[in-house]
């Protein structure tokens, strides 16, 4: 049976590994994600030269999933609010360079999505929303089994949708849009404004104090989750989704993001719409951008 690697570029880490054609997973890990593109290159080459060492089997086809908006028509990333050197940049001859056998870039969410839907909570529905929470909110879209990318390729940006109109700037240029208001550094911000104290300190530091009861800390996760809850009510009105999926870093919190998010998506959607969509955990964690990466390298491979 042969293999098919995946790539998935995040703000802090570099998940990568490969599969065979069922998603079983026969290697996986993450590295730190580096701060140039030419940085990255060079450790992209490392690891794709690594993994053909794994297994005696040939690797058919490489994903990769980066973060932005990635051009179906100019074939290469035009605008990534969280990795700015993609922009523009021509990643396609850069990865020739190396890449032997048949690749394709998509955006990181979307294969994310597609690693939920092919093997994790979304297997077997027809539509869903899959939404990842931690530097950034990425998300993708599942609408009658297919993977919708838009004419242009850029659907599914609904972490750019804004949610507070005299909200933060956001790195895409926009105000206010989901990815300010519920990111980790948002809630970083929101626990530091409500203590009137200026502190360094993670969104993980601030779900310990949560989880201690500190009510500074539970109200900080509160209001992003009500801004979470916002953009869900946004989606589930609009597409009518089967599943919204809820995966990231900061979904480890759990209740204390998701409980504000339901009770403000409740009051924001049709209760129709709301009642026959289930929301709930992604299951692959940080397995599901490369996983997906890979099994849509199959996917194209196969046509």
């Amino acid at each position: 049976m042969p293999l098919y690697a995946g790539f998935d570029l995040g703000g802090t880490h570099l998940k990568f590994g490969s599969t065979d054609s069922n998603g079983n997973i026969i290697f996986n890990s993450k590295t730190a994600t580096p701060p140039t593109i030419g940085e990255l290159l060079h450790l992209l080459e490392k690891l794709w030269g690594d993994l053909k060492g794994k297994d005696k089997r040939r690797i058919e086809a490489v994903g990769f999933g980066f973060p932005g908006i990635f051009s179906l028509e100019q074939q290469r990333i035009l605008q990534s609010p969280n990795f700015a050197e993609l922009d523009n940049f021509d990643l396609i001859p850069a990865l020739s360079e190396f890449i032997e056998v048949p690749f394709w870039i998509n955006n990181d969410a979307n294969m994310a999505a597609f690693g939920e839907y092919k093997c994790g909570a979304g297997k077997d529905v027809q539509s869903l929303i899959f939404l990842t929470i931690g530097t950034g909110v990425g998300s993708g879209i599942i609408l009658d089994g297919e993977l919708w990318r838009g004419k242009c390729g850029f659907a599914g940006e609904l972490g750019h949708v804004t949610v507070n109109p005299d909200g933060e700037k956001c790195n895409c240029g926009g105000q206010g849009c989901l990815e300010t208001e519920v990111s980790a550094s948002k809630i970083v911000k929101n626990y530091n404004t409500l203590r009137k104290k200026e502190e360094q300190l993670t969104a993980k530091e601030v779900f310990h104090r949560a989880k201690k009861g500190e009510q500074d800390a539970r109200q900080a996760f509160a209001l992003a989750g009500s801004f979470l809850g916002i953009g869900l009510g946004i989606a589930i009105n609009f597409l009518n989704p089967e599943k919204v999926l809820l995966g990231g870093a900061v979904m480890s919190a759990e209740d204390l993001l998701l409980s504000p998010a339901l009770e403000e998506v409740k009051k924001r959607s049709y209760q129709a719409s709301f009642q026959c969509c289930v929301i709930e955990k992604a299951i692959l964690g940080n397995k599901a951008g490369f996983l997906g990466a890979a099994l849509w390298a199959r996917k194209e491979i196969l046509k």
